[in-house]
């Protein structure tokens, strides 16, 4: 099999991946680009930058930083790719990205994070969501999933606690948005846009509720 068919498999992987470690490079040289980047929380919420929120997710703090989200986004991404349709996997990517994100500016009001993370861990979430909605039909695979599933969730999240520099909280939102849309999705493939609607409803929701939290931060 030569590249090009490689790349056919899995196109919207390999394109995350390829735009990430683009950008990383880019960033490498130019600390500008990282720096108006970067998810700020202040600048999103109050002075609106919400480029911020698809930008960050393409930047990464160090080489083994992008070297594991790659890692991380190659091992899931491959198969959420082949479980859903692309339409889907964009928007399971970018709503868990998204959901992560503002859960991090509401924990930790003031800081800045970048990373793939909360998208990764959606598409984690979101094969859990479609392997839970067959669990019937996949019989014993499906334990053996769930096993792993939750073996591999408390390594990862351990390995958050143990290290401050890492963002849970994006890992948890990114998480929890993309069970919710693997399952809805799985159980119906043209859910895929109630599932967009319902989401960007409640971000707006959210934006707005955070808008008033940094405003009274601000102002303290």
């Amino acid at each position: 099999m030569n590249n090009i068919e490689k790349f056919k498999e899995i196109p919207l992987t390999y394109s995350l991946m390829a735009v990430s470690i683009l950008f990383f490079l880019i960033s490498s040289i130019a600390d500008k680009v990282f720096k108006a980047g970067v998810l700020d929380g202040c600048a999103v919420v109050v002075k609106g930058e919400l480029y911020r929120l698809i930008s960050s997710i393409f930047l990464h703090s160090g080489g083994m930083h992008i070297v594991m989200n790659m890692l991380s986004l190659y091992i899931v991404g491959k198969m959420v790719e082949k479980l859903f349709s692309k339409t889907a996997y964009l928007s399971l990517y970018f709503i868990s990205a998204f959901f992560g994100a503002f859960l991090s500016m509401y924990i930790h009001i003031g800081g800045v994070a970048v990373g793939a993370s909360g998208a990764i861990f959606g598409l984690f979430g979101a094969l859990a969501g479609f392997v839970f909605v067959h669990k019937d039909r996949l019989g014993g695979q499906f334990r053996a999933f769930m096993k792993d599933f939750g073996l591999l969730l408390l390594i990862n999240l351990g390995i958050g606690f143990a290290f401050p520099s890492i963002d849970v909280s994006a890992h948890v939102g990114g998480l929890i948005a993309g069970i919710v849309g693997g399952y809805v999705i799985a159980k119906n493939p043209k859910f895929v846009w109630a599932y967009v609607s319902v989401s960007l409803l409640l971000l707006v929701l959210f934006y707005n509720y955070l808008t008033s939290l940094y405003a009274n931060y601000l102002f303290i």
